[in-house]
């Protein structure tokens, strides 16, 4: 009888340590209007840890890639302000894609 209950308490710890892990590095994307013409994006993911190095992409609304780069060694990215509606996609990997669009960013 006590082996199950181990067994039981066992999976629900490494449930509870999984999801925590999961979520511990969620990535978060915000930008901003600078007001000059400009976009500034930071990255950081959940757990603190830098987005440096963070692929970052800017897209049209047919999706046409406008701007391609990577976030800087402060986990910043900032580019001309598009004509247009566009959308931000930060991609830090599968399941790690965090996507802002125009509609979004305020001065």
């Amino acid at each position: 009888m006590k082996k199950p209950v181990a067994i039981l308490i066992a999976f629900f710890a490494f449930t509870v340590l999984m999801n925590t892990w999961a979520m511990a590095h969620t990535p978060l994307c915000s930008c901003s209007d600078e007001g000059d013409g400009t976009i500034l994006c930071e990255g950081v993911f959940s757990d603190g840890s830098s987005a440096a190095g963070v692929e970052i992409r800017v897209q049209d609304s047919a999706g046409k890639v406008l701007i391609k780069g990577r976030m800087n060694d402060d986990s910043e990215f900032a580019f001309d302000k598009p004509k247009g509606p566009y959308k931000v996609q930060f991609d830090a990997g599968p399941g790690h894609l965090v996507e802002v669009p125009s509609s979004e960013i305020m001065e």
